[in-house]
């Protein structure tokens, strides 16, 4: 009788450090940048502005590189996946975004030329971020596929631990040595990271790029929209022109709004309304597309809904390195501490929260028989995340009214947004996974990428409504700042998202699209 061959021992693929390295000094450079960016438009680029109008126009822009940020994701995995591969197209945009980070410490005192390195950063940053990821699972088969999940775990905190030191650091450097050390020190790291992942390019499991799919999600969308059933209305097609002509509106408004806003407004009117039209037309793709296929992108445009939900909260999280970091400017504090450390508080907490919760919150709410299943988790961090605001705008009250506030009472919000941080975003990736077939996966993605963008678009034109008369007028009777005013609408703008969010999810059902093991 014969026995079985002895287990083999997974083992980590030895490219595997090349990528993590690559990662941390990444993270740095972004973050090292992303932290001090706003703080150094109002003392420094834009002190040629009337000085009550740098903070508008420092947030502006930096929601607008945001913005930029996670929407060219689109753009680099679709390169990937149909021209280049994914080594290729990570080292090429590796190098642009290089390139972004000389610009802005060289140009540190020219717009024009700081603004051509926020472009290059958002492009190759963006362009790279849905592709790391990916390139790390391309790596590893059915021999040791159990080590991945430490690898993105070890992925994890090295963001955090990247982010954490550049939130101490960069603010320092940028007091302390001037702007062009503080954004060449990140630009340095970007080239590490760079010289780093080109050193394994002979280790690495290269995928080919993927012939031309036709049944992605786009051909099912235009299946279901164009096809003719006789007797039948083509109401959805109808719904999805009229996205077509409101996104090509918003584009003719680019005098008034700027580019990278207007694009973007197109874009989510191209996503509701031609996505409201394909769901009334999507059982016109049977029979042209697997029936698999089709309900696949069903699944797809039911997360949509989720998703478009979840965006409010990316409107309160990433101001926190804008608005958050304006108000801080205005409380007491050490004469060595800066204002934009206080976001090394994020990181740091995540860095407890996360074992805490799966540790301890979690378990103890099952013993009291409370399930925080995903889609509650999602909806109470969206609450979370207005609670932090209605703090902030509190703490605005109290000094528009004269009273001074150490910088120390922002702990309470920043431990509030980050405890919604934790409960949207690592539950939403692990939730948008499970929900989209094997062949949607990068559809989903892609389109939760496009959350932070949609969610700092809402601020830009937030920003952008109060500054019309009527508005400006209605807040002057409420005896309250403008600043204070934005604070408590965004709060109440994410505390409504969190109900409408907790009402459709009771009628969600969920699927498991895991692969079988």
């Amino acid at each position: 009788m014969s026995q079985a061959a002895p287990a083999v021992a997974a083992k980590m693929p030895p490219q595997i450090p090349y990528i993590i390295a690559n990662e941390g000094c990444e993270r740095f450079s972004f973050y090292g940048m992303r932290n001090i960016l706003t703080s150094f438009l109002i003392s420094s680029l834009l002190l040629s502005m009337p000085e009550n109008l740098r903070a508008g126009m420092a947030k502006e822009i930096f929601h607008t590189f945001v913005i930029g940020v996670y929407f060219f994701p689109l753009l680099g995995g679709w390169l990937a996946d149909r021209f280049f591969g994914k080594y290729n197209t990570v080292f090429w945009l590796s190098l642009v975004y290089c390139a972004g980070h000389a610009c802005l410490a060289i140009f540190d005192d020219n717009p024009r030329g700081f603004y051509v390195g926020l472009f290059l950063i958002a492009f190759g940053s963006g362009g790279i971020k849905p592709l790391v990821s990916s390139f790390v699972g391309d790596q590893f088969d059915q021999s040791n596929r159990s080590m991945a999940q430490k690898v993105f775990e070890a992925f994890y905190w090295i963001i955090n631990l990247g982010s954490f030191f550049a939130s101490i650091l960069m603010p320092y450097f940028l007091k302390q040595l001037g702007a062009g050390v503080a954004f060449g020190i990140p630009g340095i790291l970007m080239l590490i990271a760079t010289i780093i992942f080109w050193s394994g390019r002979k280790k690495y499991v290269h995928v080919a790029p993927v012939a031309k799919d036709p049944h992605s999600f786009i051909n099912v969308v235009r299946t279901a929209l164009l096809a003719e059933v006789p007797g039948k209305a083509r109401t959805g097609l109808y719904i999805a022109v009229l996205g077509v002509i409101a996104a090509v509106g918003v584009l003719l408004t680019i005098p008034t709004l700027a580019l990278v806003p207007a694009i973007c407004l197109a874009l989510v009117m191209l996503l509701g309304f031609g996505g409201i039209g394909t769901w009334i037309q999507l059982d016109r793709a049977y029979g042209t597309h697997p029936d698999v296929i089709v309900d696949g992108v069903r699944s797809v445009l039911r997360v949509l809904v989720i998703f478009a939900l979840v965006t409010p909260f990316w409107s309160l999280f990433d101001q926190k390195a804008s608005t958050w970091v304006v108000q801080a400017d205005s409380m007491v504090k050490p004469s060595w501490f800066q204002s934009s450390q206080m976001q090394a508080l994020n990181p740091m907490l995540v860095m407890l929260l996360i074992p805490f919760n799966n540790l301890v919150l979690y378990p103890m709410c099952k013993r009291l028989g409370l399930e925080l299943t995903a889609l509650r988790r999602m909806g109470l961090g969206i609450a979370f995340s207005g609670f932090a605001w209605i703090v902030v705008g509190f703490m605005q009250l109290t000094m528009d009214g004269g009273n001074t506030l150490s910088i120390t009472w922002q702990i309470l919000p920043y431990a509030l947004l980050t405890l919604g941080e934790v409960l949207v975003s690592t539950t939403g990736l692990e939730f948008a996974y499970g929900q989209a077939p094997l062949a949607m996966k990068g559809v989903i993605m892609s389109f939760w990428s496009l959350t932070v963008t949609i969610g700092n678009l809402w601020v830009l034109l937030a920003d952008a409504s109060v500054k019309s008369a009527p508005v400006m007028e209605q807040i002057k009777t409420s005896g309250i700042s403008t600043t204070a005013f934005l604070m408590f609408f965004f709060a109440g703008f994410a505390l409504l998202a969190s109900l409408v969010f907790a009402m459709y999810a009771k009628s969600y059902k969920m699927h498991n699209y895991y692969r079988q093991a």
